[in-house]
């Protein structure tokens, strides 16, 4: 019919000729990680979405990537894949924390799962940040009233609606455009992460 669309945070990888907007995040998975890294952490571990999502793959290269820039071996043992939700993380983090080597950090892909995290941390007695940091991603409205407030990667939602918005009135002018927005992540510092003990 004609009428342009653009995605919004598409959840694979759209077509040629299909408009996107969405936030660069391999940045994003550098910066989580970068931050932990530099708090003095070496065992972080992840909790991402499924395969079948680009913003996860993207998220979990862009971890592994700071790991070996700061030459940290990466340890498939402190990946777990699920959904990007409360319960995934909470299972997938009561199976990570099992056993005497366990991780002092987790970079949650997403603030969904990092509330699974903090269940998680609560049920196995272990305080956060004091015992565990925890780095979420999304900024969701919710992120900084957690007990304690979320660290975690901004999503620039409403930059992102914009700039859809712009790429149709674009469209509609015959104006020619990049199909492929792709808008920077910011790292926001609050009270969930601090060094190791």
């Amino acid at each position: 019919r004609s009428i342009p669309c653009v995605f919004i945070d598409p959840w694979g990888s759209p077509a040629l000729g299909i408009m996107s907007v969405q936030t660069d995040n391999w940045a994003g998975g550098v910066f989580a990680t970068r931050h932990l890294i530099q708090l003095g952490h070496r065992r972080i571990a992840t909790i991402t979405g499924p395969t079948s999502a680009m913003c996860a793959n993207a998220r979990l290269d862009g971890y592994r990537n700071a790991l070996m820039e700061a030459g940290i071996p990466y340890d498939a043992q402190l990946v777990r894949r699920g959904e990007f939700s409360q319960n995934s993380g909470c299972a997938l983090t009561l199976d990570l924390l099992q056993g005497r080597n366990r991780p002092t950090a987790i970079f949650a892909k997403s603030d969904f799962i990092a509330m699974g995290v903090y269940e998680a941390a609560h049920q196995s007695g272990l305080r956060i940040p004091e015992d565990l940091s925890v780095v979420g991603f999304d900024d969701i409205s919710t992120s900084k009233f957690m007990g304690p407030a979320l660290t975690t990667m901004h999503q620039p939602s409403t930059d992102m609606a914009r700039t859809a918005v712009d790429m149709i009135a674009a469209v509609r002018n015959g104006d020619s455009i990049n199909e492929r927005a792709i808008l920077p992540t910011t790292l926001i510092e609050r009270s969930s992460t601090c060094p190791p003990a």
